[in-house]
């Protein structure tokens, strides 16, 4: 607990990440760095996140994004050679653009597809769109908060209809560099608790609390990931 309160307090305020043209992330602002796993437990068989390893905390650094960097998950400039084309979608609509809602007895789902990156937490006893439908069953209702704090890329969100309010997970500002082990994926930069992301450009995109950036070069959706790396490690 000394631990987290001390790397929270760590973070600058003014932390951000900039998108560089045809170049990596930059991140100021002592963000710290995490990789995670998405791993089966053991005793439930569901899916959880596991903590591999922390990175020292460090003023700024750049995060690659071509996917072919030797140094991953930092830049070491190969994407200048590769000829990286890191051109943005300028998806800048909020999230609420083209998201479904999903109506239940407790809960309402708020579903963007778009996000998407394929990272399976929704699937688990019967599919998180059924549970909310069953919000009214507790196990259902938990299950379904467990699996939407779960989505790395915030495509899925819970709103408790008594209050109106999202059930958001509390994360501290932080990058996840998330990896699949049980499908040999490399996944995306998990982005957490609201860090703000600069365009090539200087525009900002909507804060989020949960956003998950590209890191294999591939997404069409650049900045963020669309679920490509899922394609490339199937080839």
């Amino acid at each position: 607990m000394i631990e987290e309160a001390e790397r929270k307090s760590n973070v600058s305020n003014n932390s951000k990440i900039t998108v560089l043209i045809n170049g990596p992330y930059k991140v100021t602002g002592r963000v710290p760095l995490i990789t995670m796993e998405i791993c089966k437990d053991k005793e439930t068989d569901r899916l959880i996140w596991r903590e591999v390893k922390k990175y020292p905390i460090k003023e700024q650094y750049a995060l690659c994004r071509c996917g072919h960097s030797g140094n991953k998950p930092f830049c070491d400039g190969t994407h200048a050679n590769s000829h990286f084309d890191g051109t943005e979608a300028g998806d800048f609509e909020p999230f609420s653009a083209g998201a479904n809602v999903i109506p239940g007895t407790l809960l309402t789902l708020i579903d963007n597809k778009h996000l998407c990156v394929h990272a399976g937490f929704c699937t688990r006893a019967g599919r998180i769109w059924n549970l909310v439908q069953q919000s009214e069953n507790p196990e259902a209702r938990d299950i379904a908060i467990e699996e939407a704090c779960n989505c790395p890329s915030g495509r899925l969100v819970i709103i408790d209809n008594a209050t109106g309010k999202e059930i958001e997970p509390e994360l501290e500002k932080s990058i996840v560099v998330e990896e699949g082990p049980r499908h040999g994926e490399h996944g995306p930069l998990w982005v957490r608790g609201g860090i703000p992301i600069k365009s090539a450009d200087s525009k900002e995109y909507e804060i989020r609390n949960r956003v998950t950036l590209c890191r294999c070069g591939k997404s069409r959706n650049k900045p963020f990931c669309d679920g490509s790396h899922v394609e490339i490690e199937r080839d």
